[in-house]
């Protein structure tokens, strides 16, 4: 006798491939807005990185951050250095040199923020405080489950 699978299940098996493919529409809405300044994902995610960072972060902060290793953040880095977006500076650390946005960068991550503010807007209309609440601690929680280097206590 072949019975149907429980509605959990079915919920459970659905997770991965509807969060994938929220993840790609929210992108492409942001890719279709950020086009008319000729961004890509490649370009402004690095750049609201940077502008988002409590101070200019360190080019291994960065590629972290972006899930790249660091042969991938130089060409990045050289890229938006020569689009005149930002500079590599010597920081503290001589050996560690730090990433600013220059102000051509500074204004274009205005832009790509205020764009991702009204994508974000967009996509999250019509739901509660609650409902996003809930939403965050569910993703925090598979986020937590999936990361190969869980935190440890120091």
């Amino acid at each position: 006798m072949h019975t149907m699978p429980s509605s959990r299940s079915s919920n459970r098996a659905a997770f991965g491939a509807l969060l994938s493919r929220a993840y790609r529409q929210w992108r492409r809405a942001a890719d279709l807005r950020l086009q008319p300044y000729d961004l890509t994902e490649a370009t402004w995610l690095p750049l609201i990185r940077i502008a988002r960072a409590p101070e200019p972060p360190r080019q291994k902060d960065l590629a972290a951050s972006l899930f790249v290793d660091n042969s991938s953040v130089v060409r990045l880095l050289d890229n938006l250095e020569a689009a005149g977006l930002v500079e590599r500076r010597e920081g503290e650390d001589r050996r560690a040199r730090i990433i600013v946005l220059t102000p051509r960068g500074r204004a274009i991550a205005d832009k790509v923020e205020a764009i991702a503010r009204k994508v974000r807007t967009d996509a999250l209309a019509g739901l509660s405080d609650k409902d996003v609440e809930t939403a965050i601690r569910v993703l925090d929680h598979v986020c937590r489950a999936l990361d190969p280097q869980p935190e440890t206590a120091a």
